[in-house]
């Protein structure tokens, strides 16, 4: 049964007296499209679209564009492990959005890092497989696959966001609409067009059918004639990027941690650094911190600017949920493409512009291949600077440094701790997890004994 009549069955159920099994016989024989036009569209019953569930596959779409897919709370799905593949075979993206030279300057700059990720990767097994000879209890092809993953965490550093990737996803209808909205406002092209390409996938039969002489119906036809761009994501995120121009500088005070942690009391203020965050250079702690201080008619400008142009229909933006916990955190490109799987917290992000560096793993250090590191890292970043913004993001790599909000309760403080310090973790995130740990103990000291976490120095690297 199709997502839309599975919804249509179920929301009759709770509707009716009748039994599943009747409710499914009179649904099958009923136009979904009619009770979804009215219930659902007209009279914004939106719980019903929840009922409905999409499978729906992303095959060689940019990390970027992947990243702006996975970019839902309520969203499952998996994406194609840098760990296990190698990713230095399948060339990448070029954005759209350049013209001829531009893209010249994209792609030169793009094949040093693929092609120092391959020099990279191969150095950095031969430093492993010699640190880390095999244990008699290992079979060798598992120490080759163990010593394999390692390297390729060494070399992700040179990925970059330009590298394709594929992304499985289920999603219900109601979630899979807001995507769909979401990625249609987006200031990347190629997401735009990912956005184009799911309404038109709904409105058509599903790819892969399991009898091809069976008639399919398509997925969710209704859903794919009133998905058009969130008007009010575009416009909230202008409004306040221009607020922002005029009314805060830029940053030029003290940086705090990389694993800053903070309690909001002031609820307004949360709100205001919170809108302010992805459209500055700040940290949050003094976004916080100035919209203590600020007036409310300055701090009501904010929230104007936030909102001015929501309708009826919209609900208001990510940005006014908040959590107990504040981590404000520096962290790679490619730590945040594993955080940003955690969805039981609110994310936000600031630019991809690169100013704040990047990190050079010890194993190129070690297998003496950081010059030809730092070259192609170095060329990226610089690059970048001559190309044009937003498209430019595509070539930020996986190594660089870039800040993130991230907000949560406790208990998802303990679990992505415990969970993401691991000995058979990345050493990039499981260092922030253990600062989240560090930064949680400090603050909470009667829930510490609650904390567990691998310090990052404990290591196993055969262990997966």
């Amino acid at each position: 049964m199709s997502p839309e009549k599975s919804a249509y069955a179920l929301a009759r159920y709770s509707r009716s007296a009748d039994s599943i099994v009747d409710s499914l016989a009179w649904v099958r024989t009923h136009d979904s499209s009619k009770f979804l036009e009215s219930f659902y569209f007209q009279y914004g019953h939106a719980s019903i679209a929840d009922l409905g569930h999409i499978v729906m596959c992303f095959e060689g779409i940019s990390e970027l564009a992947a990243a702006e897919v996975e970019d839902e709370q309520l969203w499952d799905g998996q994406a194609k492990s840098s760990r296990y593949q190698d990713f230095g075979k399948a060339g990448f993206v070029t954005p759209p959005e350049f013209d001829a030279s531009q893209s010249a300057l994209f792609q030169g700059a793009g094949q040093k890092l693929i092609d120092t990720y391959r020099i990279v990767n191969d150095a950095a097994f031969a430093v492993l497989s010699e640190r880390l000879p095999r244990p008699e209890s290992m079979k060798p092809d598992a120490y080759q696959r163990n010593i394999a993953a390692r390297a390729f965490d060494v070399a992700r550093y040179l990925l970059f966001w330009a590298v394709p990737t594929n992304v499985g996803q289920v999603t219900s209808i109601r979630t899979l609409e807001k995507q769909i909205q979401r990625l249609k406002a987006s200031p990347y092209a190629e997401a735009r067009s990912v956005g184009d390409e799911i309404a038109a996938a709904c409105a058509a039969p599903p790819t892969c059918k399991i009898d091809p002489d069976q008639p399919v119906e398509p997925l969710a036809p209704t859903l794919a004639k009133y998905c058009n761009a969130d008007a009010h994501l575009m416009g909230a995120r202008s409004d306040a990027a221009a607020w922002a121009a005029v009314n805060l500088p830029a940053f030029d005070g003290a940086q705090p941690a990389d694993v800053d942690l903070l309690k909001p009391t002031d609820t307004v203020a949360d709100i205001v650094a919170t809108i302010l965050y992805s459209v500055s250079d700040w940290p949050f702690r003094a976004l916080y911190e100035w919209a203590r201080g600020a007036s409310q008619a300055v701090r009501a400008e904010v929230i104007d600017a936030a909102t001015k142009s929501r309708t009826k229909r919209d609900d208001l933006l990510r940005e006014f949920r908040g959590g107990l916990y504040c981590f404000d955190m520096i962290m790679d490109v490619g730590a945040y493409r594993d955080m940003h799987r955690h969805r039981r917290c609110q994310q936000y992000r600031q630019s991809y512009s690169g100013r704040l560096g990047y990190e050079v793993p010890e194993v190129a250090t070690a297998a003496g291949v950081e010059p030809a590191f730092r070259g192609a890292m170095d060329g990226a970043l610089a690059a970048m600077c001559e190309l044009p913004s937003p498209a430019s993001d595509y070539l930020l790599p996986f190594g660089a440094r870039s800040r993130f909000l991230f907000k949560m309760d406790f208990a998802e403080t303990e679990y992505i701790a415990r969970v993401r310090s691991g000995v058979k973790g990345h050493f990039s995130y499981r260092k922030v997890a253990w600062d989240m740990k560090c930064a949680m103990e400090a603050m909470e000291p009667e829930l510490a004994k609650l904390l567990e976490a691998t310090p990052p120095w404990i290591e196993d690297p055969l262990k997966r």
